[in-house]
């Protein structure tokens, strides 16, 4: 185990994936925002904002924001924080004239990090969208169903480290965790910790 940002992430596993992984990111910190006027808000916060919606912009700290309408952004924290920044910027947001309203995603949604070469062909056993490299690149945004649980997939990776985020029902993580893990078998996989992924 370790800690990032004071909460509890695995590591490693003892027998850690070597062709992909699946990284259990429940602690790492999100939070939504939405509204006429959020793009001024996250922006007077020092974020960089995605131009269109379904895609998203990696931040210098490590935080991503993916932008799902015109109006409605989701923010992933950095590893290197445990999401902090995330953590204080939601705990920092009031009520005012500004038409932004605070989305908690704590307790919403859950995360996973799927990462390895294979990533496109692992998910393609379980959404019907067609996350191939030529179609889904680094930065876009997929809102759809992964074995009949609605979510977001945010392709974070490169073309050299191809890496997905799954946002989805906290409440199916038991069940999607263990879909995906199924899923991974032929090409290699297992669970992974945070160890594995890029900072």
């Amino acid at each position: 185990m370790t800690t990032l940002g004071g909460k509890p992430f695995v590591d490693a596993y003892a027998d850690q994936a070597r062709e992909c992984g699946l990284v259990d990111l429940a602690n790492l910190h999100r939070v939504g925002f939405r509204g006429a006027q959020a793009a001024e808000y996250l922006t007077g916060h020092g974020f960089n904002l995605p131009q269109a919606p379904n895609t998203a912009v990696r931040q210098p700290g490590g935080e991503w924001v993916a932008r799902l309408s015109m109006n409605e952004y989701f923010l992933l924290g950095a590893l290197g924080d445990g999401g902090e920044r995330l953590a204080q910027l939601e705990a920092g947001w009031t009520f005012s004239q500004q038409a932004n309203y605070c989305l908690p995603r704590q307790d919403s949604h859950t995360c996973l990090a799927l990462f390895g070469p294979r990533v496109s062909e692992i998910v393609a056993k379980l959404c019907g969208v067609d996350l191939s490299a030529s179609a889904f690149a680094p930065g876009s945004v997929a809102q759809t169903s992964v074995a009949r649980v609605n979510g977001i997939i945010v392709n974070t990776g490169t073309d050299d480290r191809p890496c997905f985020h799954l946002l989805f029902d906290r409440a199916s993580a038991h069940y999607l965790w263990h879909v995906l893990i199924d899923a991974m078998q032929e090409f290699d996989g297992a669970p992974a910790g945070v160890a594995a992924l890029p900072r």
